[in-house]
């Protein structure tokens, strides 16, 4: 055996990511709101991309500014273009690609819906948009200065430092998360002090602002009340007996009758548990459809929300001014990439578009019974079984329905939402969904009497007869994911509940 160098030629077969195939997979994952992030960053740093606004006309376009050709070699199959917009006749090219005017562009959000008739003022507006009447809106007053404003009208000097401090560390919900021992070291007071300012703040508005327990809570809102006697002070003293529904040991407790302790819990579920958070004007951010659904005479309806969805185009026009200005090789090679990227780009929009509409349109034909009858017939659906149907892989179709919402007649729904798992028949044909189970359980629950409360078994039993073979420990995971008690706790709170009414 000889030992020396020697050259060999091998062929292998590899997968290999390139960076604009990284990009089109990371686009498919996002949202329309997180896409336009994306689109504007590229903007910024690519200068042959144009970012047109939603409420800007598609066609036609401007002169020198039009769609990338849909052929692989994007720089090479450029150059007609480029050609005649240098003789001034960029209006005879057509490329085929990002069609901004195209089917799956129908809808634009309600508010496009108006652009036909004008805004609120009539057609002088303009825009087509209402008028939006919450940015004229001053900023609400928070729980912290309410109460300030209320210290300085009543307190002065270190009565009005101790109280600063003490509004400081009041929570969201209104109660005193301090300690006032530490409180009195730290200012150099004396603690009786400290309480004599704290017995001040509890006066304050809103009533039972400053508490340090529920039971001081509801006693300042009792005293407000001038319903803070005895008998009173002892059921907020024991309202741990209160909440295990231990009615009995209470009259006895508080010394009073059923029609007395009726009448304190009555009073008691009018008290406000949480007053500081009637300041608490955080509102949570809207959800933006991605797609709307809708049946037509014609069949179901898909459409891109082209309204969250940005418009990109390339600027032709410069990139030959940039050319004819471009004689280093390095400044040749620049512009190629930069035309390349903006080709890409756009033409990895348009696929994330077409893969998303394909997507959507196979959930629906899956669930029709789901948009047209409601959760009750939500069908068991895999993404497996959407990949293979539309001749996908099972990962892109995971990578569509990430972040993706859409707004049908019946709501709004996450597109993850429509893939459940099966609960088997009780015929043995087929499956139910699992969301659909839930909805059973939660209507079954909703219509029992107070003296008729459904246990699991039974629960059991009525969803056999409905056709759905399932079993009770399942039916109690259900009913707990959705935060229904169990059939003790149903009849302990309607008893409560028929006692107080």
């Amino acid at each position: 055996m000889a030992l020396g160098p020697r050259l060999d030629l091998r062929q292998s077969q590899s997968l290999v990511m390139t960076p604009q195939l990284q990009q089109a997979i990371k686009l498919l994952a996002l949202s329309n709101l997180e896409i336009e992030a994306v689109v504007a960053a590229e903007v910024e740093k690519n200068p042959l991309l144009e970012s047109l606004s939603s409420d800007s006309e598609a066609a036609p376009a401007p002169n020198g500014i039009d769609r990338p050709d849909d052929a692989p070699a994007l720089v090479a199959e450029t150059s007609a273009a480029d050609q005649l917009i240098a003789q001034g006749a960029g209006d005879a090219d057509a490329p085929l690609d990002m069609d901004a005017a195209a089917d799956i562009h129908i809808d634009d959000g309600p508010t496009d819906r108006m652009s036909g008739s004008g805004s609120l003022d009539g057609p002088s507006q303009g825009s087509g948009e209402a008028i939006d009447f919450d940015s004229f809106a001053t900023a609400p007053i928070g729980l912290h200065e309410h109460l300030m404003g209320q210290a300085r009208a009543s307190l002065s000097g270190m009565d009005l430092l101790i109280a600063t401090q003490l509004i400081g560390q009041i929570g969201e919900a209104g109660y005193l998360e301090a300690d006032l021992l530490a409180l009195a070291y730290g200012l150099g007071v004396p603690l009786a002090q400290v309480e004599a300012v704290l017995a001040r703040v509890q006066t304050f508005d809103p009533t039972g602002i400053a508490a340090r327990t529920l039971s001081e809570c509801l006693a300042l809102q009792a005293k407000e009340a001038d319903r803070h006697d005895p008998c009173m002070a002892k059921l907020l003293a024991n309202l741990d007996l209160l909440a295990k529904g231990a009615l009995p040991q209470l009259r006895r407790i508080c010394g009073v009758d059923e029609e007395d302790m009726a009448d304190m819990i009555r009073e008691l579920r009018a008290y406000d548990p949480k007053p500081g958070l009637r300041f608490s004007y955080d509102r949570p951010a809207a959800i933006v459809p991605d797609l709307f659904v809708q049946e037509t005479r014609e069949g179901w309806r898909i459409e891109i929300n082209n309204a969250t969805l940005p418009r990109v185009l390339v600027n032709r026009a410069y990139h030959v001014e940039l050319s004819g200005g471009a004689q280093d090789k390095a400044s040749k090679a620049w512009l190629a990439d930069c035309l390349a990227s903006a080709n890409w780009l756009v033409k990895a929009l348009d696929q994330r578009q077409k893969t998303i509409i394909k997507v959507a349109s196979e959930i629906v034909t899956q669930q029709q019974d789901f948009f047209r009858l409601g959760v009750a017939h939500l069908k068991p659906l895999t993404l497996r079984t959407v990949a293979e149907t539309i001749g996908m892989h099972e990962s892109t179709v995971s990578r569509v329905t990430s972040n993706k919402y859409l707004s049908c007649a019946r709501g709004l729904y996450e597109l993850k939402y429509f893939f459940t798992s099966g609960v088997a028949a009780a015929s043995g044909d087929g499956a139910v969904s699992a969301e659909a189970v839930k909805s059973h359980i939660k209507a079954l629950i909703a219509a029992e009497e107070p003296q008729a409360i459904l246990s699991d078994d039974t629960l059991v039993d009525l969803l056999r007869a409905r056709g759905m073979d399932i079993a009770r420990r399942t039916v109690a995971k259900y009913r707990e994911a959705m935060g229904i008690g169990s059939s003790v706790q149903r009849r302990r709170q309607k008893a409560l509940q028929g006692r107080a009414a």
